[in-house]
């Protein structure tokens, strides 16, 4: 009787087992599934980013950030990516005060008092080369005697000092006509590109046309056969239709702006610049969105740069600064 006791209590310990094994089997027990705190601490479910970024500046880079910008949003839909463009000079405004924009765009590099405002101020400033670009001159579609102008004589054409008037103080053959001078405004990178690079901060002659918008300035062109003007090769592209670009000779024949003639060694390299943006990394240190923005753009700059009208930057460039931009994470 006492063996069979024993027997069953065995067997009922055994039934008991069973059960529990199975109950914890289907109730998602923790021996083949992890934590909810696990399954967070090995970053398999990353969080989605969210909030903003805020661009302002150049107005040459704009079109190159708009396509970023959507590009950028249209995989982080939680995240507003915003692009002003108020020219360079004016964008650093925004850019060096306390909570200003994430980012500023630039068509010329930082200014010694401006890094030292940056400095003053406690803001970290990251200068990031995105592409570049060619500065183009540009005429009326209808012009026929300036298609080709040597480097020397589209400087003359915008000197104070050699007091142009007509297109035949040029050359005696072209039209005993008014040259009807524009170009960006004072707020731009291209303005203070083409003033101290190109002219050698010499006066500017007078009755230039100088104006925000670069639309403007396409618009006033494409209207004046007697017109010249100036301003990033993006801008020309864009409006072929309208606009013809002026083949530059440096010395060794005329160079037609192109994607492939646009470089820092390239055939016109004496009117191919950098382009940049400088973002703020106390901002990307404190916004992951914004060091997220700052990564993506670098790493898709060539393709956006094509899509634009810029010349991309090697891949060398485009890695190193990739790089250095994960550091800070």
């Amino acid at each position: 009787m006492n063996r069979l006791l024993q027997g069953m209590a065995i067997f009922l310990s055994l039934i008991t087992m069973v059960t529990l094994a199975a109950c914890g089997s289907a109730d998602g027990g923790t021996q083949d599934q992890p934590t909810a705190n696990e399954s967070e601490q090995g970053g398999s479910a990353e969080k989605e980013l969210s909030g903003s970024v805020v661009i302002d500046g150049s107005g040459t880079v704009y079109p190159f950030m708009a396509v970023m910008a959507e590009n950028y949003m249209g995989e982080h839909p939680d995240v507003s990516v915003e692009v002003g463009r108020s020219g360079t000079s004016a964008g650093f405004q925004k850019f060096l005060v306390e909570k200003g924009t994430d980012f500023n765009d630039a068509s010329r590099q930082i200014k010694e008092e401006e890094a030292a405002q940056a400095e003053e101020l406690g803001i970290e400033v990251k200068e990031l080369k995105v592409a570049l670009d060619g500065l183009t001159i540009v005429i009326h579609p209808e012009n026929d005697w300036a298609t080709e102008l040597t480097e020397q004589e589209v400087i003359d054409i915008f000197l104070a000092e050699k007091g142009y008037e007509k297109w035949s103080d040029v050359r005696p053959e072209f039209p005993d006509e008014p040259i009807n001078r524009y170009g960006p405004n004072e707020n731009h990178g291209t303005y203070e590109f083409f003033w101290e690079v190109i002219l050698d901060e010499q006066d500017l002659a007078e009755g230039i046309n100088l104006q925000q918008e670069y639309s403007t300035l396409v618009d006033l062109v494409s209207k004046d056969k007697y017109a010249i003007g100036f301003f990033g090769y993006g801008y020309y592209a864009n409006n072929k239709d309208q606009l013809k670009a002026v083949k530059i000779d440096f010395g060794d024949g005329p160079v037609e702006p192109t994607l492939e003639t646009i470089a820092e060694d390239g055939a016109y390299a004496p009117f191919t610049r950098p382009v940049f943006t400088y973002l703020n990394v106390n901002h990307a240190k404190e916004k992951p969105q914004v060091l997220d923005f700052a990564i993506y753009a670098i790493q898709n700059s060539a393709q956006v740069a094509a899509e634009t009208g810029f010349a991309p930057l090697s891949d060398e460039e485009i890695s190193q600064m990739v790089t250095e931009l994960e550091a800070l994470q």
